[in-house]
């Protein structure tokens, strides 16, 4: 039996750094840690330009408190710049921690939620509303739908 290939193949995922399956759990472990930080934040009132759990949040704040504090990624501040981060997806890709856009201001990625798996989010909706999680398949979510976003 030839070990040249076996030898190069070892090589090469030690060059590459982790195998995938191990990456791919590591992420999914960090998303999860994400989601449930995410969702434990749930009944926080929404402020406008609020990012703390102290005053609330808005949409884009509380995305940015959360991805700061569970995985020490720092996000631009607004939904229209956060559209711009990471890598685009298509809804049939989406996995827990992703980002989820909408246009629910008559102009697109005007909101922003934490995608939570089994098509919903979390986020923080509006004046007079707290953070909570939402069915992407409701009317008024599929109709604004904007697009996605994975940031690692």
């Amino acid at each position: 039996m030839n070990k040249f290939p076996l030898l190069l193949t070892l090589a090469l995922l030690t060059a590459c750094g982790s195998p995938p399956a191990r990456q791919d759990a590591a992420r999914n472990e960090r998303m999860n840690d994400l989601v449930m930080y995410a969702i434990s934040l749930a009944e926080t009132p929404y402020q406008y330009g609020g990012s703390s759990e102290r005053s609330g949040f808005d949409c884009s704040g509380y995305v940015g408190h959360v991805y700061r504090e569970v995985l020490d990624i720092k996000l631009p501040r607004t939904t229209k710049a956060l559209s711009g981060v990471g890598e685009p997806l298509r809804q049939s890709e989406l996995r827990p921690g992703d980002l989820v856009f909408f246009n629910t201001q008559r102009r697109p990625f005007s909101h922003v939620g934490i995608y939570v798996g089994e098509r919903k989010f979390v986020h923080s909706p509006k004046t007079g509303s707290r953070i909570r999680v939402e069915n992407m398949e409701l009317d008024y979510w599929k109709s604004r739908y904007n697009g996605a976003r994975r940031v690692d």
